[in-house]
């Protein structure tokens, strides 16, 4: 009988999830600022249309759609897919013998004796492999199969040790996924489709194939081509440490491990995005896939993790607030734009927005 009830609560939440509507003062809730806010960008030119919506324990409270986007829009999200991406390989790790600290060459056996061939996985999707983080120009990283990447980005020089510096890019991911690709005995986009995309029913999401209008690739840092409905059922999942309704689709010690501190004893240069675009300055800065941009400082746990896109679409998850919301957005142009806007280090507005929103809808009801 719990079980029935606890499929009845998600489809409730996902059928409100089906209609693009603007719930002001659901709930109670205020949520004139934030639209204020994504209606501003949308009038200045920023964005051409974009969507957002937030869930509370596990209630919709708010939910808009802008300049013709409609729940079922498809974006590239750029950066946004590595939390998905970081996903796809951690429902490998649950369901095949590819372990966390399993090195390059394990997997890809041609290099089991280079020195790359000793990098962990985890250090692949922490960005603390020492590889490069981009492909140097003018060479272009628009590869449909991640066993060409390979074939480019393990030839390259380490700019040093694995471990030793945080280095946030793209490349490392590739050889996450060719590693997963070996475990499972399918390529990314089928192993994404069965462990992920069926399970949440995810139906208009995809990795392959790669767009290369724009930067859209490498496939697994920047390739997710989503939609608001799809990536909230993502958010969902992972907020319910790794069950969807009825289904487990990730271990909650994996949802645990991705959400941890892997940047550990790494250097981190100065001005990276949690010290840039939310002015903190801890140390553990990302996890497996994903930015832990809020940490309690007593237990050193992420309470607000998120994976923002160089274009605009901001995903999050604030554990202290019981929420989780998802600004879904392809930037028009640049990423800078005149007066200081940035699609990237701007997004954090967004959950603090929401932060502060509940924070006074809490006070405001207190005796």
């Amino acid at each position: 009988m719990k079980n029935l009830i606890k499929v009845g609560m998600w489809a409730l939440s996902l059928a409100v999830l089906s209609s693009c509507l603007h719930r002001k003062g659901a709930e109670g809730y205020d949520f004139a600022p934030l639209d204020s806010i994504v209606g501003e960008w949308i009038g200045k030119g920023y964005y051409p249309g974009a969507a957002v919506c937030v869930v509370k324990d596990d209630s919709t409270v708010f939910r808009k759609c802008y300049g013709g986007f409609t729940g079922d829009t498809k974006v590239y999200v750029a950066s946004a897919g590595k939390w998905v991406a970081a996903a796809v390989i951690g429902a490998v790790v649950d369901s095949t013998e590819l372990d966390w600290d399993d090195p390059v060459g394990k997997w890809l056996f041609q290099y089991r004796d280079d020195p790359k061939g000793q990098i962990p996985l985890r250090h692949l999707l922490s960005h603390t492999s020492g590889l490069l983080p981009y492909l140097p120009e003018p060479e272009v990283d628009n590869f449909n199969r991640l066993e060409q990447a390979v074939e480019v980005i393990l030839p390259l020089d380490t700019v040093c040790a694995p471990g030793a510096r945080f280095e946030y890019g793209g490349l490392s991911m590739q050889l996450a996924g060719r590693m997963a690709e070996m475990a499972m005995g399918e390529d990314f986009e089928s192993i994404f489709q069965s462990l992920i995309v069926g399970p949440l029913g995810m139906k208009n999401s995809h990795f392959v194939p790669v767009n290369t209008d724009g930067g859209h690739a490498p496939m697994l840092a920047g390739g997710l081509c989503t939609t608001l409905d799809d990536y909230m059922r993502f958010l969902g999942m992972i907020y319910h440490n790794g069950t969807f309704g009825d289904k487990v689709v990730l271990k909650p010690e994996t949802v645990r491990e991705m959400q941890a501190d892997q940047v550990r004893e790494a250097e981190i240069p100065s001005g990276t995005y949690v010290e840039r675009a939310l002015k903190q300055r801890h140390t553990g800065i990302y996890g497996l896939g994903e930015w832990r941009e809020l940490v309690d400082e007593k237990t050193g746990e992420a309470c607000q993790i998120s994976s923002p896109g160089w274009a605009g679409a901001y995903p999050w998850i604030n554990k202290r607030d019981g929420v989780y919301g998802f600004f879904i957005a392809h930037v028009a142009g640049s990423s800078e734009k005149d007066g200081g806007f940035s699609s990237f280090y701007g997004s954090p507005v967004i959950s603090k927005t929401v932060s502060e929103i509940v924070s006074n809808r809490m006070n405001t009801y207190k005796y």
